[in-house]
């Protein structure tokens, strides 16, 4: 297993799968009025914020304020719903021809979680494979979340389950299933009787664990490590567990017994009881910052020890090995390897010498190739690795105590094969995924030992009529010489006059790849009008292992701006559109992406939309989680404000600038990036008079991902391709002339 503490933290991007000029407008009624020199602030030298109170989550002025908002967005840009679009993104969403994914597969019996037009919330069922082999299985009901939805009146969200592994042999029959209202990040855990297909009762001994930012391992039938759940004393600054409790089964919450805390300026800690390959291994950690970790490790009956390895290093183990995954270079390995060592041996080792000679490297980068991700069978170590944003995966074996290469299977341009484990303590099965951008996904089974010889198992229909769209793969070169690369998903003899409608999609953070992906959403709203989409690999990423991360960190932030913007001027200067036809999106940290877009006024773009975003850089870490990112971004309250406050959109806007159309969504339910960012941006644009070019659409649902429901996520994408299908299909090719 490979922990990688933060990784739940991260900020992502709604789902590229779904991404999807008006008049002047009044001011909601509900604002406190202000004059035109309290409009233009904050400045970057005046830092004072008239529109903190819209910080405030739920009340009711904000909530007034938001929904006048969202009518007046419906209003101009028209109510998605009654679009051709939406029905027909809706029906893809919930079409019976998905592929269903198998989460789990215990006892024999194959889990997937399920939505469709019937089961909205969902339903969590399973079968057996030679069931999942046929055309339309039988499957068994575990648990319908749309009935306990209507028995309990809460919109329920699935948020899956954690596993009561007793070892080899065992039944596996009780799961801590996670559920959150409206898709926030604070959920509620119930135990769950497999067997039975009922959650366990309290008055019965079972396990509830109230709404919360909770972690939860068991430990064994009748302990659960948890943290999360003692109050806001227990919790880190950034909103995550600082402590880890057991919690006896029949015995109230507050009895439980603390056994590891760290520092309330932590990110989160956490700690994990689990069986690999029968060996019993217990791991806690601190995470001291986004990037940087300590550990401690149990082994079967030893005492606990500190890990020794690099505090920015990730671990996990594969039997009785520890591996290693390096940001920064570590006895003579280079950042982004991957190093294998006997646990115990390097638990005890006393010194770098004795640690070097237990190494053995499982991936040495080079400039062009990073290790993306692995998975793991009973026997083997399956990586994922990109060259130069290609995909090529590896098969390392483990038997007598060590590793070999067995083979490698590359990918090519625009295609994304990949491996999961079916069972990892039982068996080498795999599923082999493959899809494109054009490429609907095709899952198959395969045997480990023999990756390319795989049963083809269910394919994903064609969604939209891909004929002639083609996949390209070009580099841009940004400010400073940097070659970035990016994909040009376009009809094939593309006019290079500038007319084509262009969507530039970018993330560029957290060390976050962006890889080729088939999305329906995308085909049937934008390619199959023979609009261009382009995803852009820019640094701040992961595509080419730590060093493109940390290329654009803290400081040097504005690098991944300068390579977007340098994919903006490529597809100009190449002819494939214009700025007044190209369009930018992102979201998350994205949202940060696309907000300095428009503050940084390049003249590059035509249309915006910006996605649950970051956009105040002065007070990020104050709300939600966004202390948790000052390990990406910096601290303001030191003097990192020096430059933060030059990628702060919120602290950059002014009255005499023109900016483009731009089109903001969040959620009031999103607990990780506070809505506030994206309330107090619009409501600066509105009283320094930019209405007319300023869309803004809150769903009160849906948490981080903008939406709780196939229904609000076809809603919000509708909404985001018929403001760009308005502002830039519409728009004459040209546009403001830029220096490329």
């Amino acid at each position: 297993r490979l922990f990688a503490p933060s990784a739940g933290l991260r900020l992502f991007a709604p789902s590229a799968g779904l991404r999807l000029r008006g008049s002047a407008r009044p001011l909601a009624t509900a604002a406190p009025s202000m004059s035109m020199a309290d409009a233009a602030l904050p400045t970057l030298e005046d830092l004072t914020d008239p529109r903190e109170w819209l910080e405030e989550v739920e009340g009711d002025k904000q909530i007034g304020w938001v929904k006048e908002q969202n009518a007046d967005a419906v209003a101009r840009i028209g109510e998605p719903s009654d679009k051709p679009l939406y029905g027909r993104l809706l029906e893809i969403m919930e079409s019976d021809e998905k592929i269903p994914y198998i989460g789990r597969v215990l006892n024999g019996l194959y889990y997937n979680f399920w939505q469709d037009e019937t089961h909205v919330q969902g339903i969590w069922r399973r079968c057996t494979l030679d069931e999942y082999r046929k055309a339309e299985p039988e499957w068994e009901l575990v648990l319908d979340l749309d009935a306990l939805s209507a028995e309990s009146g809460v919109s329920w969200v699935w948020g899956g389950s954690t596993l009561l592994d007793e070892g080899p042999g065992v039944r596996k029959d009780r799961v801590m299933v996670s559920l959150s209202r409206g898709g926030a990040d604070a959920k509620v855990s119930r135990e769950f009787d497999l067997e039975g297909k009922e959650f366990v009762a309290v008055s019965d001994g079972g396990f509830e664990l109230p709404e919360a930012k909770s972690q939860l391992s068991y430990k064994d039938r009748d302990t659960l490590l948890v943290g999360g759940v003692f109050g806001e004393g227990e919790m880190t600054d950034s909103g995550y567990p600082r402590s880890v409790w057991e919690w006896r089964r029949g015995t109230p919450l507050a009895e439980a017994t603390k056994v590891y805390e760290g520092e309330q300026s932590d990110v989160s800690v956490g700690g994990f009881a689990y069986l690999d390959r029968g060996r019993r291994y217990e791991l806690r950690y601190r995470s001291l910052t986004f990037y940087t970790s300590s550990y401690e490790l149990k082994v079967g009956e030893a005492a606990w020890a500190p890990i020794p390895i690099p505090a920015d290093a990730n671990v996990g183990t594969f039997a009785d090995q520890l591996l290693v995954t390096l940001r920064s270079a570590w006895l003579g390995h280079p950042a982004g390897a991957l190093l294998a060592a006997p646990a115990e041996r390097l638990m005890v080792a006393g010194d770098d010498a004795a640690r070097s000679a237990l190494l053995t490297p499982l991936f040495t980068p080079t400039e062009t190739c990073s290790l993306e991700a692995s998975t793991e069978t009973k026997n083997y170590l399956v990586l994922s690795c990109l060259d130069n944003v290609v995909t090529e995966c590896r098969f390392w074996r483990y038997a007598d105590g060590a590793f070999s290469l067995e083979r490698c299977l590359k990918g090519e341009v625009g295609l994304s094969p990949s491996f999961s484990a079916v069972d990892a303590e039982t068996s080498d099965d795999l599923w082999r995924t493959s899809d494109g951008y054009t490429q609907p996904t095709t899952l198959a089974l395969a045997a480990a030992s023999s990756p390319d010889a795989a049963e083809a198992l269910k394919a994903l229909p064609a969604f939209y009529d891909a004929g002639g769209v083609t996949t390209q793969q070009f580099t841009a070169a940004s400010a400073d010489g940097t070659a970035v690369p990016y994909f040009l998903v376009s009809k094939e003899g593309l006019p290079l006059d500038g007319s084509t409608p262009t969507l530039l999609y970018g993330y560029g953070g957290f060390e976050i790849s962006l890889t080729p992906s088939y999305s329906a959403g995308i085909g049937a709203a934008w390619l199959e009008k023979g609009h261009a989409y382009v995803q852009a690999n820019i640094r701040g990423g992961g595509e080419y292992g730590p060093r493109w991360h940390q290329a654009a960190l803290k400081e040097k932030r504005n690098k991944a701006y300068e390579d977007f913007e340098a994919v903006a001027r490529d597809l100009i200067s190449r002819g494939v559109t214009s700025p007044s036809k190209l369009g930018c999106q992102g979201g998350s940290n994205g949202g940060l992406l696309t907000g300095n877009m428009l503050a940084r006024h390049s003249g590059l773009f035509g249309a915006i939309v910006c996605q649950v975003p970051l956009l105040d850089m002065r007070r990020f870490h104050k709300l939600l989680a966004g202390a948790s990112w000052m390990g990406e971004y910096g601290d303001p309250d030191t003097d990192d404000w020096s430059f933060l406050q030059r990628y702060s959109p919120y602290h950059n806007l002014d009255e005499a600038t023109a900016y483009p159309p731009i089109l903001f969504t969040t959620s009031t339910r999103d607990d990780r990036v506070h809505p506030g960012h994206a309330r107090k941006m619009v409501h600066k644009l509105l009283e320094l008079g930019k209405g007319p070019s300023t869309h803004y659409y809150e769903n009160i649902e849906g948490g981080h991902g903008g939406a709780a429901d196939n229904k609000q996520r076809a809603f919000m994408s509708t909404l985001a391709y018929a403001f760009l299908e308005r502002t830039l299909a519409g728009a004459a090719a040209g546009g403001k002339k830029v220096e490329l």
